[in-house]
């Protein structure tokens, strides 16, 4: 059974197909996020305190880190800026952290500091980039996202994805990193612009299961990019993806929709044995006055154990605020 195995400095979270769904969080990230962005370069981190602390309450089990604040000169500011951002982040909460840039030096720096052992996000099949960061992820040991895109971009056709995921996984075996330690991103459409993009993905997803027998991950709120109510949308999409063989995603764990869809799928999916982490946070659980849904708790038990530089090389939608 395919086991990729993250860590913070005390704590280990195994993704896989018969543990919990694993929730990275989403939330430190300024892509899209002014004053996210003009906090960090001004070298304030009030909103990255409080993202870390409300994401590990509302139950992420990793959370992503991006410091992508500027297009200009990144390979100047962002590896310091990450790596700050990094240890404050470290120092508030004890879960795994994926190291989320586009930016070659900025990942270095933050594997030299990140502690335990990080997901490293990430690297597209293309050539340039799978000569610059797979000696990385080799070197410090660590899992990393693949992207499946590369120099023709994102393809339209699933069946050309899925080759360059594979592409991928082999490159990454000729450095010696197993297929266990690739999280391959199939690349989630917004179904509002294409309206097989769910089909695809779930089609695609049981080919990586199967075929590959690789761990995946996504950046969940592509799917509903462009619609009303996005949330509706992002929360029935979640329980199909785990159905359909993912095994992660980069998403808002404060979403208490998206996160009800979460735990119920992994008491359908086997994964909460004896229902007890549905138990636990919901037990208390009463309806709203109206029959309307009532706010889930938002200190709960992590579950299981867009995107900034992601969002630009793979051409997708970023965090929703």
């Amino acid at each position: 059974m395919t086991r990729t195995i993250v860590a913070s400095a005390t704590r280990e979270i195994v993704i896989g197909f018969d543990q919990p769904f694993c929730v990275i969080g989403e939330r430190i990230n300024p892509t899209g996020r002014k004053k996210l962005a003009a906090e960090m370069q001004a070298g304030n981190f009030e909103t990255v305190i409080k993202d870390a602390l409300e994401q590990a309450a509302a139950g992420a089990t990793m959370l992503d880190i991006n410091a992508g604040v500027t297009s200009v000169n990144p390979n100047e500011t962002e590896p310091g800026l990450l790596v700050q951002t990094l240890e404050i982040v470290q120092g508030l909460v004890d879960l795994p952290l994926a190291i989320d840039s586009s930016v070659t030096a900025a990942i270095e720096a933050g594997l030299k500091v990140a502690k335990g052992r990080p997901l490293v996000n990430s690297v597209t099949g293309e050539e340039e980039k799978l000569e610059a960061i797979l000696p990385l992820v080799a070197k410090y040991n660590v899992p990393v996202v693949a992207i499946s895109n590369d120099e023709t971009g994102i393809s339209m056709d699933p069946d050309v994805r899925f080759a360059v995921a594979k592409k991928i996984v082999e490159r990454a075996m000729d450095h010696g990193i197993k297929p266990e330690d690739v999280v391959v991103d199939p690349l989630v459409m917004p179904i509002g612009a294409l309206g097989d993009a769910g089909r695809q993905v779930f089609a695609l997803l049981r080919r990586l299961r199967e075929e590959l027998k690789v761990n995946t991950t996504c950046g969940l709120s592509n799917i509903s990019f462009g619609l009303p109510h996005r949330h509706g949308i992002n929360a029935g999409f979640i329980p199909m993806v785990i159905g359909a063989g993912m095994t992660s995603a980069i998403m808002n764990p404060c979403r208490p929709q998206e996160m009800e869809a979460v735990r119920a799928a992994n008491v359908l999916n086997g994964t909460d044995a004896n229902c007890s982490n549905w138990i636990m946070t919901y037990r208390d659980h009463k309806p709203a006055e109206g029959g309307a849904a009532a706010a889930a708790p938002t200190a709960a038990p992590a579950a299981g154990g867009r995107r900034g530089g992601r969002a630009a090389r793979a051409g997708t939608s970023a965090p929703s605020e």
